[in-house]
């Protein structure tokens, strides 16, 4: 089972105010032991919504649209990929992570589980997304 840890943005993240070296160290403490574990899949954090943009679509009409964009409560900062053998084990390794606010203040990390290729009806999609490494078993340090 794969889970994804989304790290929500602040206004300090969104400002592109860097972590601090302990807040580096604390985090990078953390994906050590889940990679020790051979739970961790991948992590990194995002940059500022400034230097993105998003894809606004009706129907086939696709119109970009460039960050920054104003509702910080929605925004993602970072995120880190585990996959465990029960979501009980993700729920463990999620209540550990560390608070991501630069100053520890209050916040929240969202989980969610991601789709398998097996969830699904087998397919000839299906076999093309395996063979082009998209959907499972790809990536895990397990």
């Amino acid at each position: 089972m794969r889970f994804m840890i989304i790290v929500m943005a602040s206004s300090a993240s969104e400002a592109g105010v860097m972590p601090t070296e302990a807040k580096l160290k604390e985090m990078g403490d953390f994906h050590a032991e889940l990679a020790r574990a051979g739970v961790l899949i991948d992590g990194s954090g995002l940059q500022a919504t400034a230097k993105g943009w998003r894809v606004h679509y009706d129907g086939a009409k696709r119109t970009v649209v460039d960050g920054p964009f104003a509702e910080t409560k929605e925004l993602i900062a970072g995120y880190t990929l585990i996959r465990t053998d029960t979501r009980e084990e993700a729920v463990a390794w999620s209540r550990r992570f560390p608070n991501p606010n630069l100053d520890d203040s209050l916040c929240h990390i969202e989980v969610r589980q991601m789709f398998e290729l097996e969830d699904f009806e087998p397919s000839p999609t299906l076999d093309t997304f395996r063979e082009i490494g998209i959907g499972g078993d790809q990536g895990a340090l397990r």
